[in-house]
C-alpha cells in the first residue's frame, strides 16, 4: 500500500507533555480521522509531520520524502489549514491571492477565484469583516489552489454551524474522488469523523490508541450487555473495555462475528465510532 504519511516512533517531551512512540501511516487516497480529546497531541503530532517543532525522536515521511531534508518540496505539496485563520485582518481575496502566488510555484489563480466563487466569499470585504466560517473556507480555498496532493487539518470543523460544517465535509469528499489526493481531518467532533473518513487513528494522553479502518471498527466491534456468568465465558483477547453496572455488564468487544458463533444466546449490538473511543478510555 502506499502511503501519503508514515510516523514511526515519533516522540516529544515538554514540561507537563509527552508525545509518546507515536506511529501510524495514513493510505494514499483517503482520509483518516485524527481524533482525540483537547490536549491529547493532535496539534502536537501535526506540528511534528510540518516540521515546525522539534521531535525528539522517530521519522516522518510524506510521500516518500524525509519530513526534514525535503522540507521545501513537501510544503509544496501540502495544504495546512488549522483552527483558526492567520491572515491579516486587513487582506482582501485579491491580496492573498498575490501573496500566495509568491510563495508557492504552483499556485493556481484560476483555481482559487472559483472556488473562492464557490463558496460565495464576499471579494471586496477584508478579512476581518468575514464571519468565522467564511474564514475556515478561505483558508480551505488557499489549502487546495496551489495542486496540494494532501491536506492537513487541525480541527478545521469545530466552532461551526452544522450546515457550514456539512458543506465542507463534501469539499473534502470531492477533493479525494480521484484517489491521488489525501486528507489528514484532526477533529474532537466524532460525527464529521463517522460521515467522511476512510480510517480512524484516536489518540489519547500522547498515545496512540488505535488505528484502524472505519469499516473494520464497525464491522467487528460490538456491545455485549450480560450477566456475570456469561462475562466471564467471553474470551479475554475479545475484550476492549469492560463496565460494570448495577445490573450487569457492558462489555465492547473487537470480534463479534466469532462471539455470535460461540455464544448464540448473547446479544451483541452495534456500535459507533464514539462509544469504542469512549470504552476505550473510561472502560476497565
Amino acid at each position: 500500500m502506499d502511503y501519503a504519511i508514515e510516523l514511526k516512533g515519533i516522540t516529544k517531551q515538554y514540561n507537563n507533555f509527552y508525545l509518546d512512540n507515536v506511529s501510524f501511516a495514513v493510505p494514499k487516497g483517503s482520509i483518516m480521522g485524527f481524533v482525540g480529546e483537547n490536549g491529547a497531541g493532535k496539534t502536537t503530532t501535526i506540528k511534528s509531520i510540518l516540521n515546525l517543532i522539534h521531535t525528539n525522536s522517530g521519522s516522518i515521511k510524506v510521500f516518500g520524502l524525509d519530513n526534514k531534508k525535503d522540507e521545501r518540496k513537501i510544503k509544496e505539496l501540502v495544504g495546512v489549514v488549522f483552527d483558526e485563520s492567520y491572515f491579516h485582518d486587513n487582506l482582501t481575496i485579491k491580496d492573498i491571492s498575490f501573496i500566495m502566488s509568491k510563495i508557492y510555484t504552483n499556485w493556481n489563480e484560476t483555481i482559487f477565484k472559483h472556488t473562492v466563487e464557490k463558496f460565495k466569499l464576499p471579494p471586496d470585504k477584508i478579512v476581518k469583516e468575514y464571519s468565522r466560517g467564511m474564514k475556515m473556507k478561505l483558508s480551505i480555498a488557499v489549502a487546495l489552489s496551489h495542486n496540494a496532493k494532501l491536506l492537513i487539518l487541525d480541527e478545521a470543523t469545530s466552532g461551526l454551524d452544522p450546515i457550514v460544517r456539512d458543506e465542507i465535509l463534501d469539499i473534502f469528499l470531492e477533493f479525494i474522488q480521484d484517489e491521488d489526493h489525501t486528507i489528514l481531518l484532526s477533529s474532537h467532533i466524532i460525527s464529521d469523523l463517522e460521515k467522511v473518513a476512510d480510517y480512524v487513528t484516536f489518540i489519547h494522553n500522547g498515545k496512540i490508541i488505535l488505528s484502524e479502518s472505519k469499516d473494520d471498527l464497525i464491522y467487528h466491534y460490538g456491545v455485549v450487555r450480560c450477566k456475570k456468568d456469561d462475562y466471564e465465558k467471553i474470551d479475554k483477547r475479545y475484550i476492549v473495555g469492560t463496565r460494570k453496572g448495577q445490573f450487569g455488564y457492558e462489555v465492547m468487544v473487537n470480534n463479534k462475528k466469532e462471539l455470535e458463533k460461540q455464544f448464540r444466546s448473547l446479544v451483541i449490538d452495534n456500535t459507533s465510532i464514539e462509544e469504542i473511543i469512549l470504552f476505550k478510555v473510561r472502560g476497565e
